[in-house]
């Protein structure tokens, strides 16, 4: 799994002109799923999604983590985070699992993750075309990648 993670004021997605998912403080977990990902790497991620020190402290310092903070999460799902550039001009997608793992996969997800903080977490709809907003607060972003956990 890989999840382009970005502190936020505020953030939303819409679908077909509705909103379908919203947050205030906290942050947008853009997730890509690829075959052979495991219960274990969602489980990784949740955690590090949760306890991550990226909130600022009394001293201005990235001291806090989201549960300590009480923030939220919007989790949207984005395949194209496993996009490959090696060739040609046209990214190729091979790398991402196909709907019929993926959805289920980051259905179970989000569940582990609103488990894991107490709270619902919103996101988008699987599949559509969405319209993603946000204020990205610092700018903070960090990539995590299960295959790779640095």
């Amino acid at each position: 799994m890989r999840i382009l993670l970005q502190r936020v004021t505020s953030a939303k997605v819409d679908v077909d002109g509705k909103t379908v998912g919203q947050i205030s403080y906290g942050l947008l977990a853009l997730v890509g799923i690829t075959e052979g990902d495991s219960p274990e790497d969602a489980d990784w991620l949740c955690k590090k999604i949760a306890q991550s020190r990226i909130f600022d402290d009394e001293n201005g310092v990235m001291n806090r983590s989201l549960t300590d903070i009480g923030g939220d999460v919007l989790a949207v799902s984005q395949f194209t985070l496993y996009a490959s550039t090696r060739k040609g001009n046209r990214p190729s997608y091979t790398a991402a699992a196909r709907p019929e793992f993926a959805q289920p996969f980051f259905d179970a997800f989000v569940k582990r993750l609103a488990e894991t903080l107490g709270k619902p977490v919103p996101t988008g709809v699987f599949g559509a075309m969405m319209q993603v907003s946000l204020v990205n607060d610092g700018p903070v972003t960090l990539w995590l990648d299960s295959r790779n956990r640095e």
